[in-house]
């Protein structure tokens, strides 16, 4: 018997797949949910979501739950004009930003709530996409089981900036901006579904949010390997080396990759390509772009569609993901898609993504550069070398690390939600209060 199709409202409070992880993955999931047969409403914040048509027997939409948009690319941090705001939600978010907080988990949870108080009976299960805000607690009570995913534990993000702040005002300004992630300790402990995308990102949840180990399920994603793949018609470009991005922090290790390639343009031509906005002009990585001389071989693209990314991975000699600590690794399982050799840290879950040193990439510590250069110079030099690692990352991605079978895997913890009417405990913990 063909199971009935499920009705699914996937919530994002930051889902514009341009500006991090977070929104790929709704846009690749939802997608393929609809593959499936099943109706999905994405239920997202400012920057919307992007998402795509799809032809098949399900269905996606997009559902508007605007914020103040207080972080907007052309106004960050704005004052909104006084007609703006439509409620206490606004106020508070106003208020948290001013002060120096991060108020979109908590201020998007509770709007989710109201929306999902108003829509009793639409949606046979809720899928929060790491809001793990305060106002998704109690959701069974109201007819709506809660899945959750958790990429990785934010308070890894908060432990790695600290380390690296220099100063003290710097210090006491982190900790004001993480701290919704007390918040979201809380939450996730309350939490009887939990998706994840890797092993490690299970250890850490349970370990970090204090989330029953029994109630985390791992859901691998991957890349969309329809898109991401070899193409004989995108020639090399000699010495090119590609990374991605997003964020000038300590945690994607992009200044050891800097410091790598000033290193690696010692005994060979090579450049940088990087795909991400140019960092702060006083941040870590413009120093040291600085400091090695390499302006005139490290090149910042953004805003590429997905045919100019794809083209760029398959352009590069070399692939790269430096970072410190990663949850998953979609750069990684998208560059390897491409057949396209990866150079990747040990970091986080990068090896479950990349696989063993020397088979289906070449593994390196996290944060030491030397070893970094020494890899990259090591596939520059050795074409054989590079066209091996290559297919074998292709069929290593292709074997375990697709949408199609993320999909399949979270409609199974749909079900299971679902079976047992469960999702969060709206129950009082030690320092917060929290009424449905």
């Amino acid at each position: 018997m063909t199971a009935q199709p499920l009705r699914i409202a996937l919530l994002s409070y930051r889902g514009d797949p341009f500006c991090g992880g977070q929104g790929v993955y709704v846009r690749h999931l939802s997608r393929e949910l609809a593959r499936l047969g099943h109706h999905v409403d994405v239920i997202g914040a400012q920057p919307y979501p992007v998402l795509d048509e799809v032809d098949g027997p399900g269905s996606v939409r997009l559902v508007e739950l605007p914020s103040l948009d207080l972080y907007r690319a052309d106004d960050p941090f704005r004052t909104p004009a006084r007609g703006e705001f439509r409620g206490p939600v606004d106020v508070l978010e106003f208020a948290t930003m001013r002060t120096g907080g991060f108020p979109e988990p908590l201020t998007f949870s509770l709007r989710a709530r109201q929306y999902l108080a108003r829509h009793k009976g639409r949606y046979d299960v809720v899928h929060d996409n790491q809001t793990l805000g305060y106002g998704l607690l109690g959701l069974a009570r109201h007819g709506f089981p809660l899945v959750t995913t958790i990429h990785h534990p934010i308070t890894v993000d908060r432990r790695l900036e600290l380390d690296a702040a220099d100063t003290r005002v710097r210090r006491l300004s982190l900790r004001r901006w993480y701290a919704f992630t007390r918040m979201q300790r809380r939450v996730a402990a309350r939490l009887d579904h939990v998706i994840t995308v890797s092993g490690t990102s299970q250890r850490e949840i349970a370990k970090h949010l204090g989330a029953a180990p029994g109630a985390i399920s791992v859901v691998p994603i991957g890349a969309d390997t329809r898109l991401w793949s070899p193409s004989e018609a995108v020639a090399r470009v000699p010495g090119r080396i590609v990374t991605t991005s997003s964020a000038d922090v300590p945690l994607k290790g992009l200044v050891f990759l800097v410091e790598a390639l000033a290193k690696v343009r010692t005994e060979r031509p090579a450049h940088l390509v990087v795909v991400g906005k140019p960092q702060k002009e006083d941040g870590p990585v413009a120093e040291a772009v600085r400091r090695f001389g390499l302006a005139e071989h490290i090149e910042f693209r953004s805003g590429l569609t997905d045919r100019e990314l794809v083209d760029l991975y398959r352009s590069a000699e070399v692939a790269c993901v430096p970072s410190l600590y990663e949850g998953f690794s979609l750069p990684a399982a998208e560059a390897m898609a491409t057949g396209t050799p990866l150079v990747a840290t040990t970091g986080g879950a990068i090896p479950e993504v990349a696989g063993p040193d020397g088979e289906t990439c070449l593994a390196v510590p996290p944060g030491e550069a030397d070893r970094l250069a020494a890899a990259l110079g090591r596939l520059l030099d050795d074409p054989e070398l590079r066209a091996r690692l290559g297919a074998a990352g292709r069929a290593r991605v292709l074997a375990r690390f697709t949408w199609e079978r993320a999909a399949e895997l979270t409609a199974e913890a749909y079900r299971a939600a679902i079976a047992t009417g469960a999702g969060a405990r709206a129950r009082s913990g030690p320092g917060w209060r929290y009424v449905p």
